[in-house]
């Protein structure tokens, strides 16, 4: 077997995305939480452009663009040259992705269904998958599962991402205007045209970027989305089949995303007050809580584990011979950490700052850390595992070149 496959360096980044969050939330139920709501709010930009935005607004139209950026990047390498290019490796994943979605808002609605006017809004919430989050947690805890586990994690939430893309464009933009989307899309394809001719100077590509980026925002079409539009328009694949743009943007962009964007965002996204949720006792047994936490740790173990069991079982698609079962388990488990699309699809779902929101983030929260926590105890059970497996496979008494467990034909589990 391989082992040591999970990249560490995943998690490099995790710090400080999870001190933003702690810190946004200690400060928002601190005495000084009037500070904190007084800083979200603080306006910045050209009004005559309709850009005068709260800092948590440019946090969650601006910031996250780039964070989609980045994955819309990651997305069109994996259909282009990953695993996502090869239909039987990618069934299994593709399959967990969907079903990992389906259910968890099945969840939801079941039991948010009678919270009154209004609640059901929320349905996609505890739908998404933060890729950050979960490669950051499998980086660290897990460093001797086998690298199968993070490609079937990587497909799964590039996936993922790509249907909260749609969900939100599709289900979380506002009334649509015409000609600013139209504008919009011309810089995107302006943008697209430089980049296919080998441009990578910043200076000629920001501009087109902006423009689309602020065009897109004015069209009532979430500026999310622009990000995502973007990097579909890089190539992959350079000149000689050598290194494309797609791969060095990614590797420009992706410090700042994860070390400055999403923080950022985490930071004004997760500073919810308990007090004016209603106290955590209010806010914990509230449906809309009940129904994310539920959908996050319960639905999207059940959508994940059992849509790639049944693919297997009606299908000709495999598991990598390399994994188990339980391996699927604990990444399931794992795939309930929602976090910054989650709370993201919350404030496009109930409005930011409103009862309900609060709710969801509260029930965003919960349900990832319990969901990171009870994946931890299952992945950290499978990596004792596979180092005792390794270690058994270092060993060869006889220096024949052939590891003994072999030799001794000892069943493997």
């Amino acid at each position: 077997m391989e082992c040591g496959g999970v990249d560490v360096r995943a998690g490099r980044a995790f710090p400080a995305l999870l001190g933003a969050a702690v810190i946004a939330l200690v400060w928002a139920n601190s005495p000084w939480s009037g500070r904190y709501d007084a800083l979200s709010e603080v306006r910045v930009g050209p009004s005559a452009w309709h850009l005068d935005l709260s800092l948590a607004q440019w946090a969650a139209d601006g910031m996250l663009a780039i964070f989609f950026f980045v994955a819309g990047l990651e997305l069109k390498r994996e259909f282009v040259a990953g695993d996502l290019r090869d239909r039987r490796r990618a069934a299994l994943p593709v399959a967990a992705a969907v079903g990992g979605m389906v259910v968890p808002a099945l969840f939801f609605v079941v039991i948010a269904g009678g919270s009154g006017s209004g609640g059901l809004a929320g349905w996609a919430i505890p739908t998404a998958t933060d890729i950050a989050f979960a490669v950051a947690v499998l980086g660290i805890i897990s460093p001797h599962l086998p690298s199968a586990l993070r490609t079937f994690l990587l497909t799964l939430a590039v996936v993922d991402d790509l249907l909260a893309i749609i969900v939100i464009a599709v289900f979380y933009s506002s009334a649509l205007h015409l000609l600013p989307l139209g504008a919009a899309v011309a810089a995107v394809a302006v943008f697209g045209v430089l980049v296919q001719r080998g441009v990578r100077r910043w200076w000629l590509l920001a501009p087109f970027a902006v423009a689309a980026w602020a065009l897109m925002h004015a069209s009532g079409v979430h500026a999310t989305v622009a990000g995502v539009l973007l990097a579909f328009t890089v190539p992959v694949r350079g000149r000689d089949d050598g290194r494309g743009a797609a791969e060095s943007f990614e590797h420009w962009w992706r410090p700042v995303s994860a070390g400055f964007a999403v923080p950022v965002f985490a930071f004004f996204a997760a500073g919810v007050s308990i007090a004016d949720a209603g106290g955590l006792r209010a806010s914990l047994t509230n449906a809309v809580t009940l129904g994310i936490v539920a959908g996050l740790v319960a639905g999207k173990t059940v959508g994940i584990t059992g849509s790639a069991w049944l693919v297997q079982r009606f299908s000709r698609a495999r598991l990598d011979e390399g994994l188990s079962w339980w391996d699927v388990f604990g990444l399931a488990l794992l795939g309930g950490v929602g976090f910054t699309v989650s709370l993201l699809i919350g404030e496009l779902a109930y409005g930011l700052g409103t009862a309900r929101d609060g709710y969801a983030k509260v029930g965003v929260l919960a349900g990832s850390v319990l969901s990171a926590l009870l994946a931890t105890v299952v992945l950290r059970a499978r990596n004792r595992h596979y180092r005792r497996l390794c270690a058994e496979e270092a060993v060869d008494t006889d220096a024949d070149g052939v590891p003994d467990i072999y030799q001794n034909e000892q069943p493997r589990q």
